[in-house]
């Protein structure tokens, strides 16, 4: 079930070489063994979280700023150039004061969907989205780093997604303030016992353990720090419906997308 809620590099001090993937407001990790369900966010630690929106403000789907000009986010998230908008640097989606950059899409194409994004299998669960105007980047806006083609990744890696999807089974209330919650890899043949022959080598495997993504995360972040450095490994794609905090769910592994994400970003 895809985790739909409708259903329901500039440099900065400290920052990476690359100018990506490191926050200046430092988020809070605990790699607690069992964490139960998520917690809410240091406000802004989370700098390349975005939050995609209806025109009249209703969040749907989140997704993951990559430079200036582009956000990577699900396929499946149906994301609408004419009736959806890109909200940068939000944290609470009830606050009046926040300084959010809210970014429209151009028209003409630069909703670019992978060519062989499967509705029915959702395999191969990414878009890339290109703002029609650049991103502001400061200390609440920033980039996320991009995990390179091909990354071999360990299970048990400790890994963080953030969002503001659905925080209680019972309810399909979205989170107001962005939550976020560490999840460990899960090894494909681990999850391919969850989850069959449904398992694709363009999927990752995350979670089991006590919390999980739910309906409103979609498109938003799996990440994973590297010495200081984040870097962008999955994108929340699919889980079970009813976000079985025992049951991994299912992530688009970037790993596989890197070299097209590169060629659409360098086409513009």
């Amino acid at each position: 079930v895809p985790f739909l809620s409708a259903s329901l590099g500039h440099a900065w001090m400290g920052a990476s070489s690359a100018g990506c993937g490191v926050p200046s407001i430092s988020p809070s990790v605990q790699y607690n063994e069992r964490i139960i369900n998520g917690q809410n966010a240091v406000s802004g630690s989370w700098p390349w979280q975005v939050s995609l929106q209806t025109r009249t403000g209703s969040h749907f789907c989140g997704g993951s700023l990559i430079n200036e000009y582009w956000v990577v986010t699900a396929a499946h998230c149906e994301f609408n150039p004419y009736s959806h908008v890109v909200v940068l640097g939000e944290y609470d989606r009830y606050s009046g004061s926040e300084a959010v950059q809210v970014k429209t899409v151009t028209k003409v194409s630069r909703a670019v969907t992978h060519p062989n994004w499967d509705s029915y299998n959702l395999n191969n669960d990414i878009t890339l989205l290109k703002l029609s105007s650049p991103a502001q980047l400061g200390p609440r806006v920033a980039p996320v780093c991009l995990a390179p083609a091909n990354l071999a990744l360990p299970s048990d890696l400790q890994c963080v997604t953030t969002g503001w999807g659905r925080t209680n089974t019972n309810s399909n209330a979205l989170a107001v303030r962005l939550q976020q919650v560490t999840l460990p890899l899960v090894s494909q043949s681990q999850c391919m016992q969850y989850w069959g022959s449904s398992i694709t080598s363009s999927m990752l495997c995350a979670g089991g353990v006590g919390a999980s993504s739910c309906q409103g995360d979609s498109g938003g972040p799996l990440v994973y720090q590297n010495g200081n450095v984040w870097t962008l490994i999955g994108i929340v794609s699919w889980g079970s419906s009813n976000c079985n905090i025992r049951t991994p769910a299912v992530y688009t592994r970037v790993s596989q997308f890197r070299n097209w994400i590169d060629y659409i970003v360098a086409q513009g």
